[in-house]
């Protein structure tokens, strides 16, 4: 090693330490830097602020011995005394929507994005994942796909619900979530009545690396949501929303899914997108509501003009057929 080279050696070495120390501290840590929970000891439904009875609460089974405690929130104007009068209402429904989550806070945070699609006439199962509220466990990308398959089978198995009147709605992460179960249902021949995705990105991998340009986030990233890879098995019909002032998921991250999913659902249905102004990632409900709440029931309108009635599910249901 000549003087030059020792120089340099000596100039970029502890440096080059500290990056090292960086990526194993990163390796280690990520899913702590990832997820964002907030833990509470109960979360009962009746502490949410609406109408008593409006909101029940949930307990849904995991294939790996998890209880993921939820809510139901009913249609807005309608409450239910106990959970036998709350069922008798769900099996007549038009529209459930099971509701995914981003990676913070826990339920308590969603009431009103809640509470926007329940003013939709729809009945919404907000139910968090695991290690997140007053559920056990740690979250994890499989977890987390774990969860959903669950509350899937809750919804159309334990329930009674029949797949085209249940709609996935993803918020930021939780468009991961819905994408990668939606491609999994349609591939079953069971797909879901439609998916919605809020603020979502085509790969977590791409959102790391605008935010952790210095990272090699490609190599080290665990968990990837890549919902590029799913977007173009998920043939329901598709709405998808952002904000265009989006500074954490840009707006171009989520048009990059959007142009990857199939241009129309496999009823024939085109998929949409549609622009929130003035929105960031997480004021779109005091910037744009009344946009995504039109949005939301213009897209319901659409199903109920290409696909069956409730009664009609309920009887094919009944038949087995669905």
């Amino acid at each position: 090693m000549n003087r030059t080279t020792r120089s340099l050696w000596r100039f970029v070495r502890w440096p080059l330490a500290l990056y090292l120390i960086v990526l194993v501290m990163f390796s280690a840590l990520q899913r702590s830097l990832m997820y964002f929970p907030t833990r509470e000891s109960t979360l009962a439904a009746n502490t949410v602020d609406l109408p008593r009875g409006q909101v029940h609460d949930l307990v849904v089974p995991t294939s790996d011995g998890l209880k993921l405690h939820g809510w139901h929130f009913l249609p807005d104007g309608q409450t239910a005394q106990d959970d036998a009068e709350c069922d008798q209402q769900l099996k007549s429904c038009e529209r459930l929507v099971l509701y995914f989550s981003g990676n913070g806070a826990n339920r308590r945070a969603r009431v009103d994005q809640c509470d926007l699609l329940a003013q939709c006439g729809c009945h919404v199962f907000l139910i968090d994942y695991r290690g997140y509220g007053d559920n056990d466990g740690s979250p994890s990308e499989e977890g987390l796909a774990e969860d959903a398959r669950s509350i899937w089978k809750y919804a159309a198995e334990t329930r009674g619900v029949p797949a085209l009147r249940i709609i996935l709605f993803g918020e930021s992460m939780g468009g991961g979530v819905a994408v990668r179960l939606a491609e999994s249902l349609c591939s079953q021949g069971t797909p879901p009545g439609g998916v919605v995705l809020r603020g979502t990105f085509s790969s977590l991998v791409e959102v790391a690396a605008l935010h952790f340009p210095w990272l090699p986030v490609n190599l080290a990233l665990k968990d990837r949501f890549e919902s590029i890879r799913h977007i173009a098995g998920v043939t329901c019909p598709l709405l998808q929303l952002h904000g265009d002032q989006d500074t954490i998921v840009p707006a171009a991250i989520g048009r990059k899914l959007f142009e990857t999913a199939p241009v129309t659902s496999h009823n024939g249905v085109p998929k949409r997108w549609v622009t929130l102004h003035g929105a960031d990632h997480n004021d779109i409900l005091v910037v744009a509501a009344r946009p995504l709440r039109q949005a939301f029931r213009e897209f319901l309108t659409t199903l109920e003009h290409e696909g069956p009635t409730a009664k009609q599910l309920t009887e094919q249901h009944n038949r087995g057929r669905i």
